[in-house]
């Protein structure tokens, strides 16, 4: 049973959909309406807009659209009932007593209570006389019972299904052990998945445990286990540690590889510390970081893989506005470890020291040359010129003049180079631009050729048909001249039907009650609609204009389908080959 009209009606009035986005994305006035960077796609120029006066967003770079309740439910990772309860207790609104608890909701409800009964019974049989050598080896890592706790830390015994026995009494099914990724099964029936391992809960910012990392204790392997991806995680979307960054007061983050480095960080008294879950850091975990911090400092290990992940992190952050500092990590081979061997002073000088992408890039450059000699030091200043093409014209200055003072190097000569260099990355990037405009429209245009049935024709005349009806509702009067089957099937079929069906019911067609009932990307295509739409100077000739090129579009695909179920087996050969 769906939430009723009356609640999202009531929620509507209290819910301003530009206060909501505006604290997580930086909104600008533009006219009447709003824009931003999209938080749901990496871009540099605002293509993300919120309309006001129809409660509605809409990006014109990546399609996403929505209300405010498709909004929270997709920055926050919730389901449709939870992103309601969200803004309703933002908006002082108690949710109705029933009705409301969808089968999905309730089964992630499930899914979240097993989590957090799965952390209670680790972190309880760590504390036990049995879990002493997990406790052990968390104590000989350096860390305090207070820390432990902090992080809800614990361990699972090496048993075939200790924990699945304890979530069975408390009334937990095996669906539901099996949903949260806490068993599996196997020839010899379930077992539990994590087994003689420290564990780590994984907590969003709502405070809800949403999946789990587990460590041997010793050097077997696999050295690590971690939650796969179920209804309430996916990682690519989570930050461990995350719920509590956000609270440091700190506009920056530490950006570690491990889950015990942002332990040790944390314990050492870097709260703003962080790490992507999973093996790489994502786009995904990219803007989830950018809503929280301008800037951050990526404390990641010293050997070659993570060299290769400071590249990775550096082009990702490159597509967004946040700074990058990188720092000189000495005196072991990961954050924990220097921590221990130098101390949370040294370690703090590091961090404070961080240089900027274009000076790490620099002197990471200056490792691989001999500039003692003039080869050397031509080879070097011509990597320095690829590095400064992209850099901003204050930096490309500063660093020009410190390159031109230390190498005994004409400031002049640099910059000439630096122009031709720059002038052909430019060159570049235009060609891959326009390479792959020609590559999209030859792809749209193979797509379109195999497509034919439906021209853009119809689609427009469709769009419009929607559009003016959503804004002039007194139009439902003429819909008996249009059949629902000679739209386009799929999306615009299904929401002709869902406005004209609330239109005659006598509700309300605003875009918040259309969320349950629409996808995603139903919803940013909708928005679009709306987006696009244009008051209309006469809407009822207009709307019998689109019901005429709809039905005339009509005929001709079904004169075509017509053709083509009577075409013989040569005919046909010779056309598709």
């Amino acid at each position: 049973m769906a939430i009723s009209d009356s609640f999202i009606n009531d929620l509507k009035l209290r819910t301003d959909i530009n206060d909501i986005i505006s604290t997580y994305v930086t909104l600008k006035r533009r006219g009447r309406t709003y824009v931003g960077l999209c938080p749901f796609h990496n871009e540099k120029t605002p293509s993300f807009t919120v309309y006001p006066d129809t409660q509605s967003f809409y990006c014109f770079g990546c399609g996403a659209g929505g209300d405010a309740i498709g909004f929270v439910k997709r920055i926050e990772n919730l389901d449709y009932v939870d992103a309601v309860k969200s803004l309703a207790d933002r908006a002082g609104l108690q949710m109705p007593d029933d009705g409301y608890d969808n089968s999905l909701a309730k089964q992630r409800k499930t899914i979240l209570a097993a989590n957090r009964e799965a952390a209670r019974f680790f972190n309880s049989y760590l504390m036990s006389d049995e879990g002493k050598v997990g406790l052990n080896y968390l104590l000989n890592r350096g860390l305090t019972k207070k820390t432990i706790t902090k992080f809800g830390l614990g361990y699972a015994p090496d048993s075939w299904d200790m924990l699945l026995k304890h979530l069975k009494s408390k009334g937990f099914r095996i669906s539901d052990m099996e949903a949260a990724g806490l068993i599996k099964r196997g020839q010899k029936g379930y077992y539990d998945i994590f087994r003689n391992r420290f564990m780590t809960p994984i907590i969003d910012v709502r405070g809800n445990v949403i999946a789990f990392g587990g460590r041997v204790l010793d050097n077997s392997k696999p050295k690590y286990i971690n939650t796969g991806d179920t209804m309430v995680y996916k990682k690519t979307n989570e930050l461990f540690a995350l719920n509590l960054a956000k609270d440091s007061g700190k506009d920056s983050f530490i950006l570690c590889e491990g889950y015990m480095d942002v332990i040790a960080m944390h314990q050492a008294g870097f709260t703003n510390a962080v790490a992507g879950c999973g093996t790489a850091l994502t786009a995904e975990q990219v803007r989830l970081i950018s809503r929280y911090a301008n800037e951050v400092i990526l404390a990641y290990d010293a050997d070659e893989a993570g060299q290769k992940a400071v590249n990775k992190a550096i082009t990702l952050f490159n597509q967004t506005d946040i700074k990058v500092r990188i720092p000189a990590l000495t005196g072991g081979k990961d954050p924990d470890e220097i921590i221990k061997n130098v101390g949370r002073d040294k370690f703090a000088a590091m961090l404070e020291g961080a240089s900027n992408e274009t000076e790490f890039e620099i002197l990471r450059a200056r490792n691989n040359y001999d500039i003692n000699t003039t080869q050397g030091k031509i080879d070097f200043l011509n990597e320095c010129v690829r590095i400064l093409s992209t850099a901003s014209p204050i930096e490309q200055d500063l660093y020009m003049s410190r390159l031109a003072e230390e190498l005994g190097v004409d400031k002049n000569s640099i910059k000439l180079q630096l122009a031709s260099s720059t002038r052909r990355a430019a060159n570049r990037a235009r060609r891959r631009e326009t390479s792959s405009a020609v590559t999209d429209s030859m792809r749209k245009n193979h797509k379109e050729s195999f497509d034919a049935s439906t021209t853009t024709r119809k689609l427009r005349a469709e769009d419009r048909l929607i559009g003016l009806l959503l804004h002039h509702n007194k139009l439902i009067k003429y819909t008996d001249k249009i059949d629902v089957s000679m739209l386009t099937a799929g999306f615009h079929q299904k929401i002709y039907s869902l406005v004209c069906e609330r239109i005659s019911l006598k509700l309300d067609v605003d875009l918040m009650h259309f969320s349950e009932n629409l996808s995603d990307n139903e919803m940013g295509r909708l928005s679009g609609i709306i987006a696009r739409s244009t008051d209309s100077t006469n809407p009822e000739k207009e709307f019998l204009d689109c019901i005429k090129i709809i039905s005339e579009e009509y005929s001709n695909e079904q004169v075509k389908n017509t053709d083509m179920d009577n075409i013989s087996d040569d005919d046909f050969r010779k056309l598709f080959g």
